[in-house]
């Protein structure tokens, strides 16, 4: 799944052509499996793909993101299946609490529980903002939420330089933690070397001595080591008198307001930590820096990203692709269209293009 940067608009007549069969798709999903479903199957970055592949997306553009979600977005605004979507992608994602408020009312959920998805909308954005660094900066985020309570945010980042996108999946059902593995997968084409991943379950040390180091006030157990000077290059070369390979300039606009605030507050844990307005990327990435290096905490360098490639992998490269989702997926999605009440052309050509999707030697399809 190579989510290269496209730039431009999606043609009218496609995307209408798309909410036509994605309605088809969607109405047999709700009939057959239930809205509960439909949210496990949009968490799924696989079956995600393969739908807005279906639906005649791009199968290598970041569009598939984006343009999928303003078609579900219509899709469920014109099938009543109990699903609703808020947010999108820029200016949009900004209004995703006011929609979310708009759409709780609309769909009869408690204002308990919509302070409950509100919150959880917040903290997904701040997690894959925050507490997963590899250069990707979210433009795009998408919250589908269930009259039930259940809720799925599929977001999207940029990376201007590597010219790529990443998507990241959540699904509520899944999350036990905001802070702690909660992604049911991270899509993307470039696995970057390091990558600072406070998510991992190796970063467990390290988040807890980023919430300790804020609770004993962080004036006089962080700033002494991230107060630097004009020329020095990272934090590891102060502490350490040479310089440590793969670590990155040290953090120069830790929002120390911040810190502070959230040393009045006393955070229990990291999730709390992380929740503190103004807690941002360069801030977590220096405590982490200081728990690491200082305390000996240990942190995850590794990239967190799952992907596979939708025209190869078969050698392994870079590792086996997941035969069986893919044809769950692709399985799910022809009795899907095969039921749907469509034109046997549009059903002929979207199965043409679901079947270019699957591994050659995947005889379901």
């Amino acid at each position: 799944m190579e989510l290269r940067l496209h730039y431009g608009e999606t043609p009218r007549w496609l995307f209408e052509r798309m909410v036509r069969l994605g309605r088809g798709i969607v109405k047999v999903m709700a009939s057959e499996f239930g809205r509960t479903e439909i949210l496990r199957r949009l968490s799924d970055p696989l079956f995600f793909q393969a739908l807005s592949n279906t639906l005649g997306f791009d199968w290598d553009s970041s569009g598939s993101t984006t343009v999928t979600c303003g078609v579900l977005r219509e899709v469920f605004n014109l099938e009543d299946v109990g699903i609703k979507m808020a947010g999108g992608k820029g200016e949009a994602s900004k209004r995703t609490l006011e929609e979310l408020d708009l759409l709780a009312e609309e769909l009869g959920i408690s204002t308990w529980k919509t302070e409950r998805l509100k919150y959880a909308s917040r903290m997904t954005a701040k997690v894959d903002n925050a507490a997963i660094q590899a250069g990707y900066q979210l433009y795009h985020h998408a919250f589908f939420l269930s009259e039930d309570g259940e809720w799925v945010v599929v977001q999207q980042g940029l990376n201007p330089e590597a010219k790529a996108a990443r998507r990241y999946h959540w699904l509520s059902e899944n999350v036990r933690s905001f802070v702690e593995e909660p992604h049911t997968g991270i899509i993307g084409d470039k696995l970057h070397r390091r990558v600072l991943d406070l998510t991992a379950k190796e970063s467990e040390e390290a988040r807890k001595t980023s919430v300790d180091l804020v609770a004993d006030n962080p004036y006089r157990t962080v700033m002494p080591y991230l107060a630097s000077k004009p020329g020095q290059s990272s934090i590891a070369r102060w502490v350490s008198g040479q310089k440590v390979e793969g670590y990155t300039i040290i953090p120069v606009r830790v929002n120390w307001e911040a810190l502070k605030r959230a040393c009045e507050f006393k955070p229990k844990n990291y999730e709390e930590l992380l929740a503190v307005k103004g807690i941002g990327p360069s801030t977590v990435r220096g405590l982490a820096l200081v728990a690491e290096l200082i305390y000996g905490s240990k942190v995850s360098w590794k990239d967190p990203l799952k992907f596979s490639f939708a025209f190869g992998g078969k050698d392994g490269v870079p590792f086996p692709v997941k035969r069986r989702a893919m044809e769950r997926a692709a399985e799910y999605l022809r009795q899907a269209l095969e039921a749907a009440e469509l034109g046997s052309r549009e059903k002929l050509e979207a199965l043409k293009r679901l079947r270019k999707f699957v591994p050659p030697d995947v005889e379901q399809c």
